[in-house]
């Protein structure tokens, strides 16, 4: 596993978990599938803006090895 820091670390179809707007106080975790990639950058310091599959919307924390 990885962070989720790093824009090259993250591709379309990954699982990884996520921590959505509203959770950022609580830090609660979404686990997901990436559809798109939403961060320009190379890096972000609080984790890369993905959309998952679902549509939720939020920056990756963990990205999880491919099972």
């Amino acid at each position: 596993m990885t962070n989720g820091t790093k824009r090259a670390d993250i591709q379309g179809g990954l699982k990884v978990s996520i921590v959505l707007k509203q959770d950022q106080s609580s830090g609660k975790l979404t686990i997901g599938i990436v559809r798109d990639i939403l961060t320009k950058s190379a890096t972000h310091p609080h984790g890369i803006k993905v959309r998952l599959e679902n549509g939720l919307v939020g920056r990756v924390k963990i990205v999880h090895q491919a099972d």
